[in-house]
């Protein structure tokens, strides 16, 4: 009996002890989170990002109260594949969502499954360009559902209220539409066309500066959308508590950017504050991809990504995140994360696009290396159409028209007729205009490169033109999701 009443005591006390630490975890307060997106904004039209003309100012404040991170990218410059590599943490051809208009294959999981049964409100308001809904089970606050501001509509911001000030902790996402086209929501005057200066990125032309007028009015307008939910956190006593994230999404829809795996179209502004916990008015260098950032979060909570199942695997039978956490970066700790990134622009199924053009990239933090695997054909798009009534479209036209000198013609054709390989040193050459890829110094870097890139294909599953040809079967289709994609022409698969 001595023996069996301190053992009896013993195993309450561990009891006790059990029940006390479950309390602790259930107790623990959750921070809630906030994902801004911009559509289609290059990452240097901000403010914090060294703007010098436009005017971002609740872009530049979170800045000042978080940290920039100066080397964050997409993997596809198109809106659905970008949208969907964030919410599910996996590249575009593994998930199945890499051609635009798409939805990732079924059985896929997505952060409305990871977070809701951690106990968060998981709900977005805005543009969906997401699929299938089982994937995405968010709750759906509204707003336009398509990468377009026709009709003289808009997200209501208001609806977002009954989220952020209830019990549960938030996981809410705004998919706004600007600054993508049409740009009918900014004030251009606020721009002047004679007084901007054209970077050395774009071609100085009467198209260009209306054009930028009024892309530069359409981010103020956005920014102002910023700084309205920022308020509405605030004034329900949650910013303290909120992870708040800006981020621009992929490059503008002017040549060399949306629609290319140039560092226009797959850089990303990414900004993130966290009061007292993320240091204010800081950069980080490391490499990060949209992929990386819902492991992050969960790391950022005490969750463990690497024991996360994302509904399907890999070609190595792996079936965790292609990301991973970048926590330590977001905390100071250090300014490394990834030694490489990379790219894929499916152009089967874009508008005005051709049958067939794929480009994979693979980008390491001084070069950056391309292969164009259709490159006996003309890569186009709708900024390279010739009649349309957009007319804005018709840029392409004009750069070729005041190019100023050959050497900037040459540049500009470019963009359509391109060789089966590019490389470039992003160090002297960041806006990758000068191709160095036969070379013959650079060989060893090219190949060591493309051994890297041919790895992460496989891993992948990607089979470059066999799964182009494939891409018009991975969009939604009529009937099946939340919007109507262009129908390819003469469309095979």
């Amino acid at each position: 009996m001595r023996f069996i009443i301190p053992l009896a005591i013993c195993i309450l006390s561990m009891s006790c002890k059990l029940k006390s630490d479950s309390l602790k975890k259930q107790k623990k307060t959750l921070p809630n989170i906030l994902v801004f997106i911009g559509d289609d904004m290059t990452w240097n039209d901000c403010e914090p990002y060294g703007s010098k003309v436009v005017k971002t100012p609740n872009i530049q404040k979170l800045a000042n109260e978080g940290v920039s991170f100066d080397n964050m990218f997409t993997s596809t410059a198109m809106c659905a594949p970008t949208r969907q590599q964030l919410m599910t943490g996996l590249y575009p051809v593994r998930s199945g969502a890499y051609p635009n208009h798409s939805e990732v294959y079924d059985g896929v999981k997505s952060f409305v499954h990871h977070f809701e049964e951690l106990g968060y409100e998981v709900a977005l308001i805005g543009k969906k360009h997401y699929g299938p809904p089982d994937s995405f089970p968010i709750n759906y606050l509204g707003g336009l559902q398509h990468d377009t501001g026709f009709g003289g509509k808009d997200i209501d911001l208001s609806n977002i209220k009954p989220v952020i000030s209830g019990d549960k902790p938030f996981f809410l996402i705004i998919a706004q539409n600007q600054p993508h086209s049409p740009w009918n929501r900014g004030k251009s005057d606020d721009y002047k066309e004679e007084d901007l200066i054209i970077p050395d990125y774009m071609v100085d032309t009467p198209i260009t500066r209306k054009e930028l007028s009024s892309y530069y009015a359409e981010i103020t307008y956005m920014d102002s959308l910023l700084g309205k939910t920022l308020e509405y956190i605030n004034e329900v006593n949650k910013t303290k508590n909120t992870i708040s994230i800006f981020t621009s999404e992929q490059g503008f829809s002017f040549p060399f950017g949306k629609w290319t795996c140039y560092d226009l179209g797959l850089k990303t502004a990414f900004i993130a504050k966290w009061p007292g916990k993320i240091k204010p008015n800081t950069r980080n260098n490391a490499t990060t991809q949209y992929v990386d950032i819902i492991p992050t979060l969960l790391d950022a909570i005490g969750e463990d990504p690497s024991k996360i199942n994302v509904g399907i695997s890999d070609s190595n039978g792996n079936n965790g995140f292609d990301g991973k956490s970048f926590f330590d970066s977001m905390m100071g700790k250090t300014d490394k994360h990834r030694n490489f990134s990379y790219g894929v622009q499916t152009t089967r199924g874009v508008i005005n696009g051709p049958e067939s053009y794929p480009i994979r990239s693979i980008r390491s933090e001084k070069y950056k290396y391309i292969q164009n695997l259709s490159h006996n054909q003309l890569f186009y798009n709708v900024v390279t159409a010739k009649d349309t009534a957009r007319k804005g479209y018709l840029i392409y036209k004009s750069w070729l028209e005041y190019a100023k000198n050959e050497e900037e013609l040459n540049w500009v054709k470019h963009y359509k007729k391109r060789p089966f390989e590019e490389l470039y040193d992003l160090e002297n050459d960041p806006f990758e205009k000068n191709n160095i890829a036969d070379q013959p110094k650079y060989f060893g870097i090219k190949n060591d490169l493309e051994i890297k890139l041919k790895v992460w294909m496989e891993q992948q599953g990607d089979l470059g033109i066999e799964t182009e040809m494939k891409a018009v079967s991975r969009q939604n289709r009529e009937g099946k999701g939340e919007w109507l994609p262009y129908k390819q022409k003469n469309s095979k698969g």
